[in-house]
């Protein structure tokens, strides 16, 4: 049983297969957070907390002159409120209808609900029937009548628990809420680091841990996207924890835009995190009977490093965010022209790179910018959906069946959140654009962005681009977004809410996506935000990849895949094999060394086919054939960090099959010495007790002269040995040497 309650006590414990977390509501209607960790019983676990009479730490008004040491300053909460004595990060900010602002959330009730909670307008972890539960509890402010109500989805098997409120004014005036957070956790001791991601444009996900120190730490994004800059995932951790062990918990933010994950470690050396929407450029006015939920929060524990942390978050990804025929269908190896043509290309360009790429195998051919309106460049444009039949020299219908005629699938580039001031739309409702009324607007690829907190502006993008998707055989759809938001103000909206802009943004957002994604399933949609400005789980919902970086250099992708794998899977990463030198770095890696980087990823290519030689070509052919070959295991895969792009070497990733059966390691010089020392690895995710075979990829066979043992020669090793000793990973024999090392159990 996933719930337990005991109701006698009013302690509620939630199960999942490894962990156990676990709440009290206790005399004074408190509703405590008690415990959250490795699986243990369900007895009450409020014995943890200790109480003492700390100075400025006030008291609650009916227990001030009996009990001192009862302080909301210091007490673990489930969820915290501002104003009433708890001077921490709080999760709820409100101003009251007489100018107060100050709420007090007490214990009100529970239900316990079967399968997993929705949430309306919002993405949210879904379950099939008998794999979640959900538990509800009501928290109410006498004073205001303000209610929340926390849900907790418990998918057992998943080693996961999802959180999400929703926030209700039951009382007679209005109240604004100026912070509206998800999640509120309290540690009541443990010494953490958190590890976090930052980045920016191009080179995003960057691995970062520190220590939470006394203070209050922060992400986040006030950007109107999730941003290059922090992503909403963040992980804790004890001192010392690594890949394989030590106490890990990760959180992962359901949300495409503005949003704010804290820490703080207050005077008695407890933590507390909370997640949710940046409060900066929100605020919500719910009148008398208004409601409004909050996005979802994933969480999840383990007590054996950040690899197991990394492991549940890409399998609920994969089965329980995303959805659709996608979700398990094969995805097609596509060929983008983007870094081939840029804006400069014909219909006939077009046509040539198909054939080419039908020619090696590639699968589907995606048209980028510049096919419609007045684009031949990025100053006009957006926001005209028709196709530029004199650059094109054909119609858009007509392009489309010649190259599906060629036996290869057609792919489309769309950026429809962006308007440009050189625009036909922009001209016919110059209202629609997002700006300051009477100020100069600050402008970001010479583009605005269009008000989608407006209905009618959704309303019209459906109905576009739903027109273009039904009128041609299309198979493919790149959403690209390729600007932040400032500038932040509706018409639609009066002075008085302007702050709710950013959140009707993200769920007008939302809403144009779940349109057009029911009525187009058998479209495979990638999402993009000038690569990884919008990587997060709110937009895996819609579509089950993202292109992650505008980044194509192969040793560059290595430590931004790496951080990206932390929390997000193999599925979801658009990855492409593309030209040297390369267009960002001027690097020149090997077509090998970008294809093992590219594959570990959705996999396909970005370059112009006309300029590769034969042996590229065959090359490529052979890479094609190889990821076919390994394509479940690779998408499906339990995924393990071997050795970082951060230190040492090599970048060392496996993913192995979950049955122990067989496992694909690729290694990846990022770091070229003279007379390097050899870099050893332990494989993970095999069978102690089973025999197996390591079997080299044709590069290695050729280029390796003196092959380590147990390559290629037939040798069979334990899974025990290669989990406790490892393998020795072949030498660099050029620059940047990408090997990939295919490890089979044997036969019995």
């Amino acid at each position: 049983m996933a719930i337990i309650i005991d109701g006698q006590r009013r302690v509620f414990t939630l199960q999942t297969k490894h962990t156990t977390y676990q709440m009290k509501a206790d005399a004074k209607d408190v509703l405590l957070h008690t415990y959250y960790g490795e699986k243990t019983d369900s007895s009450d676990k409020s014995l943890l907390i200790f109480r003492a009479d700390r100075g400025f730490s006030g008291n609650p008004y009916e227990v001030g002159k009996q009990d001192r040491t009862y302080s909301l300053d210091s007490l673990p909460q489930e969820y915290s409120s501002f104003g009433m004595g708890d001077y921490r990060i709080t999760s709820l900010r409100v101003q009251n209808k007489d100018g107060s602002q100050a709420a007090e959330l007490r214990y009100a009730g529970y239900r316990v609900e079967e399968g997993k909670y929705g949430i309306p307008g919002l993405p949210a972890v879904h379950a099939e029937h008998g794999e979640a539960e959900t538990l509800v509890i009501r928290l109410a402010d006498a004073y205001s009548g303000l209610e929340a109500e926390l849900y907790y989805g418990i998918l057992e098997e998943m080693d996961v628990i999802t959180r999400a409120v929703k926030i209700i004014n039951q009382g007679t005036g209005g109240v604004v809420l100026q912070k509206a957070a998800s999640m509120n956790l309290d540690w009541e001791d443990g010494d953490f680091q958190w590890i976090s991601f930052y980045g920016r444009h191009s080179m995003e996900m960057n691995f970062q841990r520190e220590n939470i120190h006394h203070g209050i730490q922060a992400v986040g994004s006030v950007r109107g996207i999730s941003s290059h800059q922090y992503n909403p995932f963040v992980i804790l951790c004890e001192k010392g924890a690594d890949e394989t062990m030590g106490s890990c918990y990760g959180f992962s933010f359901v949300y495409s835009g503005e949003f704010l994950i804290e820490a703080e470690k207050d005077q008695l050396d407890r933590t507390r995190l909370v997640c949710g929407i940046h409060p900066d450029n929100f605020s919500w006015t719910l009148q008398s009977g208004d409601s409004l939920w909050l996005p979802e929060v994933i969480m999840t524990h383990s007590r054996d490093g950040m690899g197991n942390i990394s492991r549940n978050f890409h399998r609920v990804i994969r089965e329980n965010v995303c959805r659709g025929e996608w979700k398990k269908r094969r995805r097609p190896i596509l060929v983008n022209n983007w870094e081939a043509t840029y804006f400069n290309f014909t219909g006939e360009k077009l046509v040539d790179i198909a054939k080419q790429a039908k020619e090696l195998g590639i699968e589907l051919f995606a048209m980028d910018d510049g096919w419609f309106g007045n684009r031949n460049e990025d100053s006009s444009g957006l926001g005209d959906w028709f196709p530029n039949e004199k650059k094109l020299g054909c119609t858009l219908q007509e392009l489309a069946e010649r190259i599906t005629k060629e036996g290869i699938q057609f792919g489309i580039w769309v950026e429809p959140e962006g308007i440009s001031e050189d625009s036909d739309l922009y001209r016919k409702h110059p209202d629609w654009a997002v700006g300051i009324p009477g100020r100069k607007p600050c402008l970001s690829r010479c583009q605005w962005i269009l008000d989608f907190s407006r209905k009618d502006v959704q309303d019209y993008i459906i109905g576009q681009i739903s027109e273009l998707l039904s009128g041609i055989p299309v198979s493919y759809v790149k959403w690209d977004c390729n600007r932040a938001i400032c500038d932040k103000f509706s018409g639609m909206l009066d002075g008085g809410r302007q702050g709710e802009f950013s959140h009707r943004y993200v769920l007008g957002l939302y809403r144009v996506l779940e349109e057009l994604t029911g009525k187009f399933p058998e479209i495979l949609f990638e999402s993009c935000s000038g690569g990884g400005g919008r990587l997060d789980v709110g937009m895996l919902y819609y579509m089950p990849q993202i292109w992650i970086s505008d980044t194509t250099d192969a040793i560059e992708r290595l430590s931004i895949q790496y951080g990206a794998s932390f929390g997000y899977p193999v599925s979801a990463m658009g990855t492409h094999v593309s030209m040297v030198p390369n267009h960002q770095t001027g690097r020149v890696t090997s077509l090998s060394t970008r294809g093992c980087v590219a594959m570990a990823g959705t996999f396909g290519y970005e370059l112009d086919i006309s300029k590769l030689s034969q042996e590229e070509k065959d090359e490529i052919k052979e890479q094609i054939g190889r990821f076919k070959k390994y394509y479940n295991l690779i998408q499906n895969g339990d995924y393990y960090r071997l050795s970082s792009p951060l230190e040492g070497a090599c970048t060392v990733w496996e993913i192995a099959d979950p049955s122990g059966g067989e496992a694909l390691v690729s290694a990846v010089y990022h770091h070229v010495q003279a007379n390097p020392a050899p870099v050893r690895v332990k494989v993970q995710g095999l069978k102690d007790g089973a025999d197996y075979q390591l079997v080299l990829d044709k590069g290695l066979k050729e280029k390796c002269p003196a092959l380590p043992y147990g390559f290629g020669k037939g040798e069979v090793i334990s899974g025990a040995a290669l989990r406790q000793v490892g393998f020795v990973v072949p030498g660099a024999v050029d620059g940047f040497q990408a090997w990939q090392i295919y490890i089979k159990e044997c036969e019995a």
